[in-house]
């Protein structure tokens, strides 16, 4: 299994960037919104899921490995195939993320090769898989305990985007300012755009 790809970008085209990993270049399909984090002959490491069929080995290159989880989430829907997966990232994986948070079709179906009823099954499946329900959320620190409001749903914003790859700073960070009597998927919402806007 290859995990990652690291070294300078030797070829970068629409879809496809080629990482020259000693002497040998590995193609990989990216999406667009990792090839604007890329540049022709720069170093890069790119995270891959690989997609083996009897008249193809293709790899998938993801700039974090947030894009990653999020394109094998994607892939992981029936009827989501890679190329539709890539489509759907295009724009990144926060917004993605977003889109499915906060039921999003239109965001997802401006997707190419996604139409409603896909969109619409891809909220469905993935809303409690990325921390969108707070039941679906798994804490080990011990038997749950009667809390605040405000503040359980803050909690459960907190792990829901540590489930997503980010650091307690970057939350800490991204949630200031957030109206502390907010819902959970307000208090997501509100963060995920901070980061998307910083970044």
């Amino acid at each position: 299994m290859i995990y990652y790809v690291s070294g300078p970008v030797t070829i970068l085209e629409p879809g496809l960037a080629v990482i020259d990993c000693q002497g040998v270049g590995y193609g990989c399909r990216v999406t667009s919104y990792t090839a604007g984090q890329l540049k022709l002959n720069q170093p890069a490491r790119l995270y891959i899921t690989e997609s083996i069929r009897e008249d193809a080995h293709d790899l998938y290159g993801f700039i974090s490995r947030e894009e990653q989880r999020c394109y094998q989430l994607l892939t992981s829907v029936n009827g989501v195939g890679p190329k539709a997966a890539m489509s759907i990232l295009a724009a990144g994986p926060q917004n993605f993320t977003l889109a499915v948070m906060t039921g999003d079709e239109k965001l997802l179906t401006a997707a190419q090769g996604v139409g409603k009823k896909i969109a619409q099954r891809i909220i469905l499946e993935l809303k409690d898989k990325i921390g969108g329900s707070s039941m679906e959320l798994d804490f080990t620190a011990g038997p749950a305990v009667a809390a605040p409001a405000q503040q359980g749903a803050a909690a459960l914003a907190h792990a829901a985007l540590q489930e997503l790859g980010y650091t307690p700073a970057e939350i800490a960070n991204a949630l200031k300012g957030v109206d502390p009597k907010a819902t959970t998927e307000e208090m997501v919402r509100y963060a995920l755009r901070a980061m998307v806007m910083k970044g």
